[in-house]
């Protein structure tokens, strides 16, 4: 669950221009066209058009930057998903609409390298505290919003919003890794995952779901 190249480049738009975020943006792109395993600091210095000893200078190593770029992305992927609906029911598909959404081709590239770096995370405790801060912000969004659809009385007051989050925040996981490994479109899957929501989550709607 990443930005979109359309959502990154708004984030970007809004920043002062620096050496440092410059690397960073060229990263994102140097990232979509050599993909994570190939890439190399002279591919980033080329896309940012700056020497590797700018690189090395305020980076210090790879795995320095990518350590700062996840955090650059996950700034990005907070703000992407900060709460616009005025009701927590709105707000669930709201979420399950933003992050299971289909994207266009440009962004592909993209995705395939973070599944590159997403094999890493075993190996790499540092890309894997990253990704972790991406899957829990993704996942305290649902429980929040489920815990205050119980509050509202629009969730079924038995749902555990604890079970309930890590469910849908698993479900979108795989969604997106079945989206870029064998090219699934992930709308099959948020069809099934809005119709659970309402038939075992909402409240009052399980037998209009059943019908």
């Amino acid at each position: 669950m990443f930005l979109t190249n359309q959502s990154v480049s708004a984030a970007e738009s809004e920043m002062n221009d620096d050496p440092a975020t410059e690397i960073l943006d060229a990263t994102y792109q140097a990232l979509c066209d050599h993909g994570y395993a190939a890439l190399t600091l002279q591919d980033i210095a080329a896309e940012a058009d700056v020497s590797k000893a700018s690189i090395h200078y305020h980076y210090g190593s790879k795995e320095n930057l990518f350590t700062e770029f996840l955090e650059y992305l996950y700034s990005r992927y907070t703000a992407h998903l900060e709460p616009d609906a005025e009701t927590p029911r709105r707000r669930l598909f709201e979420l399950l609409e933003t992050v299971l959404a289909d994207e266009t081709t440009p962004d592909r590239p993209f995705r395939t390298a973070m599944l590159e770096v997403k094999a890493q995370a075993p190996y790499d405790d540092a890309i894997r505290d990253r990704l972790a801060e991406f899957d829990e912000y993704l996942y305290e969004q649902f429980r929040e919003t489920i815990a205050a659809g119980i509050e509202e009385g629009t969730v079924d007051e038995r749902v555990d919003p604890a079970v309930a989050a890590e469910f849908l925040t698993t479900a979108v996981t795989g969604a997106r890794t079945r989206q870029v490994s064998v090219d699934r479109s992930p709308d099959c899957l948020r069809e099934s995952i809005e119709r659970y929501v309402r038939s075992h989550l909402l409240a009052g709607e399980t037998a209009e779901v059943a019908q």
